[in-house]
Parts: structure tokens; C-alpha cells; sequence
């Protein structure tokens, strides 16, 4: 007789995405004293009204929330201050925790300077996903800032060329790195499949970009023979 509580892996896909009711965040982490860190200590000082909290997690990484209106002025000071200089941006990217809880964009940083790291975080409502674009401080930032917009639906202020980068310009079913994202996707897989089909490559890409492309290249033939020869070798 089957056991009616079991049931197939894919239980969870089928009951559909989890409520978006909110719920208070567990942001984890210790405690930390902001005289650790120089960076942060300048911060709370110069930004007192903007600094959220300050976390540090294993491994020594510090962590600070700043209020998300005051992004790029920070992120600004923190890059030209002689005392700080994080001429280097490692990674922009986002957590989704679900629930209902605000996206945070989290923006990855490193002094090669000070030899120093630091990790900043902005939280954004669901409601209100967006935040000023940093392309014009760090180069860098262009292409993460558009995989953030194109996963997890970031607005980016003032980006220079803001659209999809990983998903088809025309890609209907959401943000994929969204928790309220179903893992089948919105749309059934016919449709998916029909609609990938339909794609026109060239509709997706500047003409610059593909004249920058090379001649893709070519596997050579194999002959017959060359090919069983192959095999009667392996087979010995």
C-alpha cells in the first residue's frame, strides 16, 4: 500500500512560490566595533545619519548597511578619499531572502592601496527597486549593474545602457533570482520552448558587436575510416 505522505521531489514546485508576507530579517553576523575597521569607523563619523548597521561575519568581513539614497555620494568619498581609495570594485550584485523582505544590493570593494576589503549593502523595498548606477566611478560596474537588473529586477539610476544581459530582451516570465520566481518558470514548457525558438539573434545584439565577433570556428571532418581505425585502437 502507498504511503500517501510521500511524494515526488517536485511537490514544492507544484504548491507554486512562497507567500511574500513579511517578516523581520535575521541579518547574522556579530557585533562589531567600528574601530576594527578604519573604513568603517570614517564612515559612521562622516555618514553617521546613513550608516544602518555594521556587521562582521567568519572570516573577518565586515559589512555595512548604508540608506540607499545616499549610495553613490558614499561609494563616491570612499573611492577618491586618499585615506580609504577602493580603486577596486570586486563585485555589484543581490540577495533575495523572500518573504517579502527588501532586496539588497550588495557592492563588493577592495583597496589595493590600504590592502584593504570592505562589503557595503542597500536594502530596497519591493516596491521601490531601484538605486543611483556607480558605471561612472568603477567601469566595471556596467555589465554587473545590467546581470542585477536582468536577475533580479534593480533599477539602476543613470546607467548608460541598462537592459538585459543574461535573458532575452523579450524575456516575459519575471527575474529568475527572485525567490518569488517559480522554478518551472511562468510559462509552460511548450511555450518556453517555442518562444526560444523564435528568438532572432541579431535582434539582441548592436551591429558593433557583432561586426567585433570572429569567424566561428569550424570542427574539420572525420573521415570514415580515420573514425573506425579510432575505435578498433580503443576497443584493443
Amino acid at each position: 500500500m502507498t504511503d500517501k505522505k510521500s511524494g515526488s521531489g517536485l511537490d514544492a514546485v507544484d504548491e507554486g512560490p512562497i507567500s511574500s508576507d513579511a517578516s523581520s530579517a535575521d541579518h547574522g553576523g556579530d557585533e562589531a566595533d567600528a574601530s576594527e575597521h578604519t573604513s568603517v569607523a570614517a564612515l559612521k563619523q562622516r555618514f553617521a545619519d546613513a550608516v544602518v548597521r555594521h556587521r562582521v561575519y567568519a572570516g573577518g568581513q565586515h559589512v555595512v548597511w548604508i540608506d540607499p539614497e545616499k549610495s553613490h555620494e558614499i561609494l563616491s568619498w570612499l573611492q577618491a578619499d586618499p585615506d580609504h581609495h577602493y580603486d577596486m570594485m570586486s563585485d555589484v550584485t543581490a540577495v533575495d531572502y523572500g518573504n517579502g523582505r527588501p532586496v539588497n544590493v550588495v557592492y563588493q570593494m577592495f583597496s589595493t592601496v590600504h590592502k584593504r576589503e570592505l562589503r557595503l549593502r542597500c536594502e530596497l523595498p519591493l516596491d521601490a527597486l531601484e538605486i543611483d548606477s556607480i558605471v561612472d566611478l568603477w567601469k566595471v560596474a556596467d555589465w554587473l549593474e545590467r546581470e542585477v537588473f536582468d536577475l533580479f529586477g534593480v533599477t539602476f539610476k543613470g546607467h548608460p545602457d541598462l537592459r538585459r544581459i543574461l535573458m532575452p530582451q523579450d524575456y516575459a516570465e519575471g527575474h529568475p533570482l527572485r525567490k518569488d520566481f517559480p522554478l518551472r518558470g511562468r510559462f509552460s514548457r511548450a511555450e518556453q520552448t517555442r518562444r526560444a525558438l523564435a528568438q532572432d539573434v541579431e535582434r539582441f545584439y548592436r551591429a558593433e558587436d557583432l561586426s567585433a565577433g570572429h569567424i566561428p570556428q569550424e570542427v574539420a571532418p572525420v573521415e570514415v575510416g580515420t573514425l573506425a581505425q579510432g575505435e578498433r585502437e580503443g576497443n584493443s
